[in-house]
């Protein structure tokens, strides 16, 4: 089934793509795309990528999309030997957590992210000093040593859910200040945050919405709950990729704009051709490292494998287990 779903998505994109992919172009990438796919046969392996990867990547190779809780969740799944992760290396390091046994490869190993480089271990040690006894929820974007020092994980998909299900009046929300703020505002739990941002989303700004009510009056605007609070709150809905996705589903639009990383509008442009996607966007350049290229070289060469200190990764595991048996 993930294969059949693999080439309908495929045959989407080079057909989306053929008003601005020159012939020969579209050419040279069916062939990278092949021996991409042949090598992931003769390796068993599997792509999961990230909803922020660029549609090349997304429609063509990958096996598994999703947000952060997606991949972690299908990440449990995989009965491949290999996993190669299209995003950041925290989600790598997610999907190698989940997976001990497997090998899990990141086409780019300088694919960060500005949240995880936010907050370190030892930040979290800190903050236990500062507020004893208060459970620290720690956002799936940051390393793995971050969750190790944390009691429980979250996504921006159920952020609310894992607060309240602590049953607890404080908690600690670490490293994305407006993801705590914005779930704070819905939530009777006190949530004390932390001041980390993601490079993407801290860019958008209430101005921007303004402008671009006035020149599209009817169009729905989503915001990602990375975007700070103010600008939340002016947006039609607020919610994680995966949310946003459902949003097209469920809602009749002609005109959205999405406020998170650009490469979501290019791929959901592609699932959805009856809706018009107004660009308000910024590419995440860490997202942007990886490439049909380097995930190419990492099958043909077993390149960046992902390593964890053991001890790490089992305090880590149980803060992402507890998250998922939430």
């Amino acid at each position: 089934m993930e294969m059949i779903m693999q080439v309908t998505r495929a045959e989407h994109y080079f057909d989306f793509s053929k008003s601005y992919l020159p012939k020969k172009e579209r050419i040279g990438l069916s062939q990278k795309i092949k021996r991409i796919q042949t090598l992931k046969r003769e390796k068993n392996a599997v792509i999961l990528a990230h909803n922020y990867q660029t549609p090349k990547i997304f429609h063509t190779v990958s096996d598994i999309v999703g947000d952060s809780l997606a991949l972690a969740r299908e990440a449990e799944k995989v009965q491949a030997d290999i996993i190669v992760l299209a995003g950041v290396h925290f989600m790598a390091e997610t999907a190698k957590l989940l997976n001990p046994e497997k090998t899990v490869f990141i086409p780019d190993l300088q694919a960060g992210c500005s949240l995880a480089e936010s907050i370190t271990a030892s930040d979290v040690e800190s903050l236990r000093i500062l507020y004893p006894g208060i459970p620290i929820i720690t956002y799936v974007n940051t390393s793995a040593s971050v969750k190790a020092a944390s009691d429980i994980c979250c996504t921006s998909g159920n952020a609310k859910k894992i607060v309240e299900s602590l049953g607890v009046p404080k908690v600690i929300m670490i490293p994305d200040e407006y993801l705590a703020r914005n779930v704070a505002k819905a939530t009777d739990v006190t949530i004390i945050p932390w001041k980390g941002h993601c490079q993407v989303h801290e860019r958008i700004t209430c101005e921007d919405i303004h402008r671009m009510r006035a020149d599209h009056p009817e169009a729905k605007i989503l915001a990602h709950p990375e975007c700070p609070p103010e600008v939340t709150q002016l947006a039609d809905f607020s919610g994680s990729t995966a949310e946003m996705a459902e949003f097209m589903d469920q809602k009749r639009a002609n005109d959205v704009i999405l406020l998170t990383e650009c490469s979501m509008s290019d791929n959901l442009a592609i699932s959805y051709p009856h809706i018009n996607f107004i660009r308000l966007c910024n590419l995440c350049p860490h997202m942007q490292r990886i490439t049909l290229d380097n995930i190419l070289d990492t099958l043909e060469y077993d390149q960046y494998e992902v390593h964890i200190d053991p001890i790490i990764a089992d305090k880590a595991r149980l803060s992402i287990k507890r998250m998922l048996n939430a």
